[in-house]
Formats: C-alpha cells, structure tokens, sequence
C-alpha cells in the first residue's frame, strides 16, 4: 500500500516528548514534527497549503532561530517590546492593562514574539500554537528553558483549540499571510479573547514591501551561491547537499507564504470579523532594504563563517536604519511602501 504524505505529520510520538492539550482533562496527544520531508511529501504539498505549513515549518524548526537571529535576550526583548508598543501606540488603554494576565501566541513558531513579550512584562502566563508540531516543541523547549510559564497545543489557526472568553490578549508575528482565510482566523481570535481583550499582529508583509523583498533575497541568493563556485572562495560555500536542501525548502515557502496586505484591507478585514478600535500601523523601508540581502547572505554561507563584526555591522545598520524609518520616513513615505505591518484591535465589551 502507499504511504500518505500526511505519514510523517501524524505519526506517533515515540521520541519526542509529547505536545499535550492544556485543557483539563483532555490529555489528547499532539502529532510528532516531521523534520525531513521526502520528495513526495514536498509534491503532495504543492497542491495542500496546510500540509505545505506543517512540512515547511516542521523542516525549519530545529534551525529558524539561528537563521533569522533570534534570541531570548535583551536585543529581542527590546525588539518584541518595541514593535507591541508600536502596534498600539495611541491607545493608552493598551499599556494601562499591563500585564496581561494569559496571552496566547498564534503561529507561534519558536516562541519568539510571546516569550520575549513575556519576559518584558507584557503577560504573566501564555499559550503557544502552531500547525507545526516542531515549531511548538521547540517553542515550548525555549519557554522551559526561560523559565516562563507556558502551555503548547498543534492547531490550526483557523479552529483555535480553545474555550469562549480564555485570554486577555492574542499576539502573533509574521503569522496572518501563512492563514488561508484570514477573516476567519480573527473571528477565532475574537472568540477566544475575554471581552475587551486585545490582538496584536506584526511581521505581516505590505504588497509593495513583499516585492521588493522577495527581489532583494532572489538577487543575492543567485549572486552569493554563483560567486562562491570560485575556487579561492570554496571555503564561503555551503555543501551542496545543504544548497539543495535550502532550495527544496524554498520550493515549499512559495507555497505557504498566502497573502501580502495593503495596510488599509487589513483594517478592514479586522472591522469584518468584528473586532473594534482596530489600527493598523507600517514599518521598515530602508532596513529591509539592508536587512533582507544581509539575512539571504548569512543563508547562503557556512554557519560561522561571518564572526562577530559582521553580526554588529549587520545589527548596528538595521538599528540605525529602523531609527530613520521612524523619525524621518514614516512622517513622509506612504504608509502602504514599507515593508512590515502590524494591525491590532479589541473584542467589543457587552453593551450596557
């Protein structure tokens, strides 16, 4: 008989520790990850866009913090902590509930936006999901070794695994454009959160940004893996074996990146599923001008090979760029031509 695709992301687990239901009394046991697709999988996926997130995030899991420099430090903190408050700046109401007490991730891949807001002091106790049984384990590895306070469940975003009225606020980055329907999603997100609770989204790429973007990353991809086929540059280039790798992982992300978004449907797609005081702000132009060739570089060459001067170059330039972008260009670049946008809103409170 032929194995289905779906083989590898419904296995048992029998080596990994189990992902288990934070519900009381409800010990269903989460699929195993699938860290390494077959050919078949990856062509199953093609024409499946759930089962392309779960094998294209199951595939990166282990690795996407090294490769997107993520950390659980105070460079991180401070960034999480930064795009959260730039997403509801305006609202005093936002910072005067702090802290939130339970805060659930949507898309959670490792943890990065939760746990970091977590240890700035935006929630005392959080929920991490994602369709992706290697990004929950790795997420809730990295909050148990932060020593925070958090539960995990594999769910799709569109079917949130929790009760009416749970959290007080619904956070999630970079996560909105892998969701088919994203109306539906934040339906869920307003069920789930108590009256009055809040969302933040950040991360999501604008239109405009996305195609600049993905040209940038096309260009210096292309250009780092055929200079460093030179004989005195061997040393710069990956095996092929993990050239190949990446491209096979390419050949999927094409598949579970859905959506870009002007700023203004996005408010819109928010009002639809109900929420009020939505807000929708933009940032990043000149530093993902630089962050995107600079983040493609460092994923076309061998682990290591930069050292520290380049991780402070790399660093220092977004830092100073994104200080441009706030202070100058957002007073004069239409909000729709950066490259990121954030969105937040509330659930409305019953009427009097």
């Amino acid at each position: 008989m032929t194995a289905s695709p779906h083989d590898g992301v419904n296995r048992s687990l029998s080596n990994v520790t189990p992902l288990v239901s934070a519900d009381a009394g409800d010990r269903q046991v989460d699929p195993a990850p699938n860290p390494h697709a077959t050919a078949e999988q990856v062509e199953a996926a093609r024409s499946d866009t759930k089962l392309a997130q779960v094998l294209y995030h199951d595939w990166e899991a282990e690795t996407y913090d090294d490769k997107w420099s993520i950390s659980y430090d105070e460079r991180c903190i401070d960034y999480a902590r930064g795009r959260f408050d730039q997403a509801v700046s305006g609202d005093a109401s936002a910072q005067s509930a702090l802290p939130y007490g339970r805060a659930l991730e949507l898309g959670c891949g490792t943890g990065f936006f939760l746990l970091n807001l977590m240890q700035a002091g935006i929630a005392d106790k959080g929920s991490v999901t994602d369709l992706s049984p290697g990004m929950v384990k790795v997420a809730l590895r990295n909050a148990e070794h932060l020593g925070l306070d958090v539960d995990g469940r594999v769910a799709d975003a569109e079917t949130i695994p929790y009760e009416d009225n749970t959290f007080d606020l619904v956070v999630g980055h970079a996560v909105l454009h892998h969701i088919p329907d994203v109306e539906q999603s934040l339906r869920e997100v307003l069920r789930v959160l108590k009256p009055g609770g809040r969302f933040v989204f950040a991360g999501e790429p604008t239109t405009v940004g996305n195609f600049y973007a993905r040209w940038l990353g096309r260009i210096t991809w292309e250009t780092t893996t055929r200079v460093t086929k030179l004989p005195f540059l061997a040393s710069w280039r990956k095996p092929q074996e993990e050239l190949d790798e990446s491209s096979r992982a390419a050949a999927l992300e094409a598949v579970v990146d859905l959506h870009t978004f002007d700023p203004s449907d996005l408010e819109n797609i928010a009002l639809s599923a109900g929420a009020e005081h939505v807000q929708a702000n933009t940032e990043e132009f000149a530093a993902a001008l630089l962050g995107w060739p600079v983040r493609t570089f460092e994923a076309a060459v061998p682990a290591g090979k930069l050292g520290w001067n380049w991780a402070k170059f790399a660093f220092g330039g977004w830092k100073t760029l994104s200080w441009v972008d706030e202070n100058v260009l957002q007073h004069v670049v239409p909000r729709g031509l950066f490259y990121n946008v954030m969105i937040t809103g509330t659930k409305p409170a019953p009427r009097a």
